[in-house]
């Protein structure tokens, strides 16, 4: 490893005429220097006073220094760097993902005239922000009397889009802070001006028309300060405020989108250039205080602190996304929510029901059972088979929403994001006694969906498998097969990660089905459905009002029975791909297939180990397939909702006194109304 230089080793190595890439080598030294091998505060500050105090000893060298930097001047353009550093140059969100992986996996080279490539390899640690702000006001002032030397022939033409003030008592620094501020104003004029916004901004936000004459304010703001830049006048405080009460309004009318967004959908890109928006108007304002305020020194300095935080972040595709993607997973979460409170049963009526609805779904997967054993019977490759046996369960979970019955394990998904929103209110009088009994409430509805789903598939399975040995004479799969399901379903085999994989898989079902319902939201699909002049001339108009109110009802439903479908046929035969002996493990399934299986085997099947080892496997299967699903839905609700501070204890507490006191109404509903008694409360 080679020895960090010191610093007479460094200010010797200083050389104004060298090459573009040893010119900013050296700095990067130099900040190397200042940082140390410890990263302490203190240690950087105490360098920098040294650096300062060597200067003043060393005329030649601060001369030389005093060149370099006019020279680094000259050749890096730091515009870009104040106006655009740690924004995205493309308005999408894929696009802006695709440049934070270029930007975290492609090295970056010194030789270079933009200043905000160079800002991310000299100042490249989030310490360096930390001791760029512990600088003290002495300290700022010794460093601008060092870099303000005598060029102010670099700002006649900085200075030339003014062409009624002409050359001006500016320094260099100042002219790029002036040029920073026209860059960064025009981008939020032309985001502000961009049809996806105005399409969507409030009616006042459009009638007061902020982004118009924000242009021409900050004109007037620069040329009062060009007039005497050294003491500030009357008209430039009122150009001042003016400019301030514009970025303001400006805002403002962008904030109104989110109403917009809120009612009718989230856009991830909308969302990002709305983020974008409001963090360059926050930037003018700090260009602003940069250059007008009564201490440049320590707002320059805290500008460069937070041009470091921004550059970390700026590589940061975790952040991106998280920024980018709250929105749309607390729209996620509410539709889930909304939709989840029809399969949360409340009363003995409710409960009897959800019991009905989900025998009628487990007498459809029983259809679904014999027709992934044809599947397999026809001895397809691993993406076929897959395909079909996914377009199977899509079909079947398809049927079963239309015809309004339930699959048990697609419900936890939709019910915890209820259940989380609860938690919000938690502090008001009764609320924990109110969130226990819909934790009753719900367990309740699981079981009855569970034992209703596999009371119905077990005896239609073994309906359908005597009617195929009536007619054919054979049951629905050979011993062979039947076998092999019971090696399969087995509580001893990888059945747990498997049922486990499968409630991560209804969880991302859930997750596609909510973002469909956004999507097909946001882009008014509904109305486009209703009202569009080529889809009336095909359906007519009371046909295409019928099916835009089906669609728009449904559209949820749909996709997440054909995703769930298709990632239970598609997911293991891609594993296979990759030498990944995974499978899936769907209770309803599951049950199905071992009543086939003994059907095949006989009556004597019950006597033998291997079976009720896959009676326990099924029902592992059933509390994983639950619970995973359940888990992630509700984390991702919390997160959604800014659930924060929930005092477990007490919820704990209050169960446990419900299961000793009450557990039958976790698996039946009183038959009167409950009256809560808040037990964490006494």
């Amino acid at each position: 490893m080679t020895a960090r230089p010191d610093l007479a080793e460094l200010l010797d190595a200083l050389d104004p005429q060298a090459d573009l890439a040893q010119r900013h080598l050296w700095l990067i030294q130099l900040l190397g220097w200042v940082r140390g091998r410890h990263a302490s505060v203190p240690h950087a500050v105490a360098r920098v006073n040294l650096l300062l105090d060597t200067l003043q000893q060393r005329p030649e060298v601060r001369a030389r220094l005093q060149a370099w930097w006019l020279k680094l001047l000259g050749t890096v353009d730091a515009t870009s760097l104040l106006a655009d550093y740690g924004f995205s140059s493309r308005s999408a969100f894929t696009s802006e993902l695709t440049e934070r992986l270029r930007l975290k996996w492609l090295p970056g080279t010194p030789e270079t005239t933009d200043a905000s490539s160079l800002f991310s390899l000299v100042l490249c640690q989030p310490f360096d922000a930390r001791w760029l702000n512990a600088l003290e006001e002495a300290t700022l002032t010794r460093l601008a009397e060092l870099l303000q030397a005598d060029c102010a022939q670099m700002t006649d033409g900085i200075c030339a889009w003014v062409p009624q003030i002409g050359p001006s008592r500016v320094t260099p620094w100042q002219a790029t802070l002036l040029e920073a501020l026209t860059f960064c104003t025009g981008q939020i004029r032309a985001t502000g001006f961009s049809p996806e916004l105005r399409l969507r901004m409030s009616t006042p936000a459009l009638e007061t028309a902020p982004f118009h004459a924000l242009d021409s304010d900050v004109i007037a703001l620069q040329t009062a300060f060009l007039v005497d830049p050294e003491h500030p006048s009357a008209a430039r405080q009122a150009a001042l405020q003016q400019v301030l009460n514009r970025l303001e309004a400006c805002r403002q009318a962008a904030a109104s989108v989110y109403a917009h967004l809120d009612s009718n959908g989230i856009s991830v890109n909308l969302v990002f250039q709305l983020r974008q928006l409001r963090s360059r108007v926050l930037r003018v304002r700090t260009l602003l205080d940069c250059l007008m305020s009564g201490r440049p020194h320590r707002h320059t300095v805290q500008l460069f602190a937070h041009l470091v935080l921004v550059g970390q972040e700026r590589r940061s595709v975790r952040a991106l996304i998280a920024a980018n993607s709250s929105m749309l997973a607390a729209k996620v979460a509410e539709r889930s929510s909304e939709t989840g409170e029809h399969y949360i049963t409340r009363t003995r009526a409710e409960y009897i029901q959800m019991l009905r609805d989900a025998a009628g779904g487990g007498a459809v997967m029983s259809v679904t059972t014999l027709l992934k054993f044809v599947v397999l019977s026809m001895g397809l490759s691993a993406f076929w088979g897959g395909f079909y046996a996914g377009l199977n369960y899509a079909l079947s979970f398809v049927l079963i929403q239309l015809m309004h019955w339930t699959v048990a394990t697609k419900q936890p998904a939709m019910t915890a994001p209820a259940m989380a929103a609860k938690l919000k209110d938690l502090g008001a009088p009764g609320a924990i006694a109110s969130f226990v009994d819909e934790v009753a409430h719900l367990v309740r509805s699981q079981v009855a969906a569970i034992f209703g789903n596999l009371a119905l598939v077990a005896p239609a399975v073994l309906l359908i498998s005597t009617g195929l040995w009536l007619v054919f004479g054979a049951p629905m799969i050979d011993a062979a097969v039947a076998n092999h399901v019971l090696d399969d379903l087995t509580l001893l085999g990888p059945t747990a990660l498997f049922a486990a994989l499968t409630g991560v898989l209804l969880f991302a079902s859930s997750i596609i089905a909510g973002w469909t319902e956004n999507w097909f939201v946001l882009h008014r699909l509904d109305s486009a459905i209703r009202y569009n002049p080529k889809i009336t001339a095909v359906l007519g108009q009371a046909k295409a009002e019928r099916w835009a109110s089906f669609m728009r009802h449904s559209i949820s439903g749909l996709a997440a029975n054909v995703s769930l479908g298709l990632m239970l046929g598609l997911v293991p035969a891609f594993a296979a791909f990759f030498g990944l002996g995974l499978e899936v493990r769907h209770v309803t399934l599951s049950t199905g297939q071992l009543a086939a299986a003994a059907a095949s085997l006989g009556t004597d099947i019950l006597r033998q180990g291997p079976f009720w080892w896959c009676v326990a496997g099924i029902a592992i299967t059933a509390a994983l397939n639950v619970g995973v699903s359940f888990y992630f839905a509700f984390l991702l609700a919390l997160r959604a909702h800014n659930v924060s501070g929930v005092d477990r204890r007490r919820i704990y507490q209050a169960i446990r006194h419900r299961i000793r006191t009450r557990l039958g109404s976790f698996f039946w509903p009183a038959s009167t109304p409950e009256q809560p008694k808040d037990v964490a409360n006494g």
